[in-house]
């Protein structure tokens, strides 16, 4: 069949988008799904930095690669094999495949799954190879498992969680990546309990979406740091207790916590961000880094911090949640009125403006924008 999709062929470091445009809007050749996967009409796909740290090369892929790794849509066929899924299911999709074999997988920690990493890091699918090909024949590789920058998708089935059919797509989209792993990283790798004292540095989507994690532990005080003035005034809306710009932040948490923050949640993947992350955190505390630098990317702290005042470091990759299990619990906090996931919605554009929301996202003005890759996206909303 055929599907729309955002592609991206050359990356760039410098801003690629009132110039350059990297991101080509073609028509593909999508295979049918084949054993074990998933053919799927995206309904909404969210705009997240993972995504520009790939357009900006960033982050390493190969190419060409069909972007768009946080989505929600409509099950459209359904390969051999699966049995749990039927046409019609609505999904969240989900940037990480378990295997369910690996030790990973076996002890309960999917996001940390060498088989689907391996996948994702070669641009295929689980079960090896792309579904997508370019006019002149070429393959287009796959985005995280999911290049969800499209009108349709195949996906392995451990990229799909199932989900009620009442839950609109534009909030089941952004709970694959940005409540997944903001959440999560509230919710199990912290596992912030009431009373705690919490700062956030990075307000983006997985930033507000630690925000929103946080509040619903009851967590206080919750400190929102970023320099987007916007950014700050919707973290108040969403529960945080006072907000700031990195310059105020140190006096601040001088002022509330005598020193420093129990947690504190790096969400901006910046080397510079993550050594004043570790800063902030007071003794005996943890920085909990959330954020995805580049590679090549090195920090130091100061060794004395470790031993001399008992803090610690520690990563957080999808939350270190467990998709099947966590979606529906983050659905119904939502059903609870706890987690207002679409206050996180910046935008919704069709797939042709592509371009424009990575420019608004590098810019810093948005926290989620949403793509309707199909034709009738305004009535979608």
């Amino acid at each position: 069949m055929k599907t729309s999709a955002a592609v991206l062929r050359t990356t760039t470091t410098d801003r690629p988008y009132s110039d350059t445009r990297p991101l080509s809007v073609e028509e593909l050749t999508l295979d049918a799904p084949g054993p074990g996967e998933l053919l799927v009409a995206i309904r909404a796909a969210g705009v997240c930095h993972s995504d520009l740290s790939v357009v900006t090369g960033q982050r390493v892929r190969p190419l060409p690669m069909a972007l768009g790794h946080e989505a929600a849509g409509l099950v459209q066929a359904v390969g051999e094999g699966v049995t749990d899924v039927v046409l019609g299911d609505h999904v969240v999709l989900v940037f990480v495949p378990g295997c369910g074999e690996c030790a990973w997988c076996r002890t309960n920690q999917p996001a940390l799954c060498a088989t689907g990493a391996a996948a994702n890091g070669a641009g295929e699918l689980m079960g090896g190879g792309q579904r997508l090909h370019a006019a002149d024949g070429t393959t287009v590789k796959h985005h995280l498992g999911v290049s969800a920058f499209a009108e349709y998708a195949v996906v392995h089935r451990s990229s799909a969680v199932v989900i009620d059919r009442d839950v609109p797509f534009d909030v089941a989209a952004v709970l694959g990546c940005a409540m997944l792993t903001g959440v999560g990283a509230v919710f199990h790798t912290a596992d912030v309990a009431a009373g705690d004292s919490v700062t956030v540095l990075g307000l983006g989507g997985v930033g507000q979406a630690v925000v929103l994690g946080a509040v619903a532990r009851g967590a206080s005080p919750v400190v929102a740091v970023d320099p987007v003035p916007a950014k700050q005034q919707l973290a108040l809306e969403l529960g945080a207790t006072h907000a700031c710009g990195p310059d105020e932040a140190e006096a601040l948490l001088t002022s509330l916590n005598d020193g420093g923050s129990r947690w504190v949640f790096e969400a901006a993947g910046v080397p510079a961000v993550m050594e004043r992350a570790f800063t902030l955190t007071g003794r005996g505390g943890t920085n909990v880094c959330v954020g995805l630098p580049a590679p090549d990317a090195k920090v130091t702290f100061p060794a004395l911090a470790f031993a001399g005042e008992s803090k610690t470091v520690t990563g957080s990759y999808m939350g270190s949640s467990v998709p099947q299990l966590d979606i529906p619990m983050l659905i119904q906090r939502w059903r609870d009125g706890l987690l207002p996931v679409e206050r996180l919605v910046s935008a919704i554009l069709p797939l042709e403006a592509v371009n424009d929301a990575f420019e608004e996202l590098a810019a810093g003005r948005a926290v989620r924008q949403l793509i309707h890759p199909g034709a009738d996206w305004e009535s979608t909303r």
